[in-house]
């Protein structure tokens, strides 16, 4: 006989976290080995229990889902990360997959669709509801026609007045956007091109086509 699937529940909501203790102790190949409150609890239990899946909550007290999924998936690859949270922007969605998760749902998912995730991932799938599939989908089609999806319109703006050589001034008085707005716009902008500092950025945007003008 196959044994259940073994499942770790990492949450700071102590009724969510009771009812998907309910939700799964209803079905027959699924069992719930632990439950964490915390980003530092959820690595400690999936580190010592070793589930099949760990259910991870992105906004946690301390240690957040993220880097709670980058612990576990660093020591402990063959535990699958099924994240379901309230979030949906794509900032969360990529920062989870990134971090290694294998799936992402949102809270208030029926129950046939966590349990078909959980069965999925523990299978070694991924898997994405309806709602993260499309952004998913939107992302990668976007990514093929277009330099650097993961920027937001205004970052990508400002990228083309950096590969242009203008400065944060120049670029909030074209913009007409306080100078701070700029600087948190810029630091953006480096974050997620991973670069350091504007020679790295203009590098890689010139190569993408970008800074041709002015």
């Amino acid at each position: 006989m196959t044994p259940p699937i073994s499942v770790v529940v990492a949450d700071d909501h102590p009724v969510f976290r009771q009812g998907l203790r309910a939700l799964l102790e209803g079905v027959p190949d699924i069992e719930l080995i632990g439950e964490a409150a915390d980003g530092e609890g959820a690595v400690a239990m999936a580190l010592e229990r070793k589930p099949a899946v760990v259910l991870m909550d992105l906004r946690m007290p301390g240690l957040n889902g993220i880097e709670a999924t980058r612990k576990i998936n660093a020591a402990e690859p063959a535990v699958g990360i099924l994240v379901l949270t309230m979030f949906e922007d794509d900032d969360s969605v990529f920062a989870a997959m990134r971090a290694g998760a294998r799936g992402y749902l949102l809270k208030g998912s029926e129950q046939e669709e966590v349990t078909r995730a959980i069965r999925s991932i523990a299978s070694g799938e991924a898997i994405f509801g309806p709602a993260i599939a499309r952004r998913l989908i939107g992302y990668f089609s976007s990514a093929s026609t277009e330099a650097f999806p993961e920027l937001t319109a205004r970052e990508r703006e400002v990228l083309e007045l950096i590969a242009q050589g203008r400065n944060n001034q120049a670029i909030a008085a074209q913009l007409a956007l306080s100078l701070k707005t700029v600087r948190n716009h810029v630091s953006n902008v480096f974050n997620k091109l991973q670069v350091t500092d504007r020679a790295g950025a203009i590098v890689k945007a010139r190569e993408a086509g970008m800074g041709k003008a002015g």
